[in-house]
């Protein structure tokens, strides 16, 4: 049996859908408003799934991946565990179909759209993995086919969401 404030909340959620203010997929969740989180494509390591816990990151990631870029743009230090890479490399979908960051299904877009929080991180990186340009591992492990003489070639941090000629 449904309280009157969750009446008036389900008469409110039919209202909007039929104004086209809110699109049907707001049921998707068993008609919980929450956002459908994608679930992570990868792992940090072989010990652990992400680097912290999961409501540790819904609570501060931006104070994380704000701390590395302080930490890679103004001292040179580059890590991988609070990268932004790492977190699109771990949690994106590197299929071609895979949604872009303008689409609510885009890991990161999931819950902005829903907290109604614009990020602009994308308008410079990727918005999808780009393992193909990183000869190492999450964990940092080298990968065996790759030479170390073949690093140097390799891009530390790919930028951008297309390839521009230049020719």
């Amino acid at each position: 049996m449904l309280n009157p404030m969750q009446k008036i909340l389900h008469i409110l959620l039919a209202l909007s859908m039929a104004a086209g203010l809110l699109p049907a997929s707001a049921w998707a969740g068993g008609g919980s408003l929450l956002p459908v989180v994608p679930e992570a494509q990868d792992r940090f390591s072989e010990t652990q799934g992400c680097v912290e816990p999961t409501d540790e990151m819904r609570r501060n990631h931006m104070e994380h991946i704000l701390h590395q870029r302080d930490e890679t743009v103004y001292r040179g230090i580059r890590t991988k565990q609070y990268s932004l890479e790492q977190c699109i490399n771990c949690h994106v979908s590197d299929t071609p179909d895979a949604p872009r960051y303008s689409s609510e299904e885009h890991f990161c877009n999931s819950c902005h759209t829903y907290a109604a929080v614009r990020i602009d991180c994308f308008q410079c990186h990727a918005d999808r993995p780009v393992k193909s340009s990183n000869p190492q591992t999450l964990s940092g492990q080298m990968k065996s086919d790759m030479q170390p003489s073949a690093l140097s070639a390799m891009p530390h941090q790919a930028l951008a969401t297309e390839v521009i000629s230049h020719e």
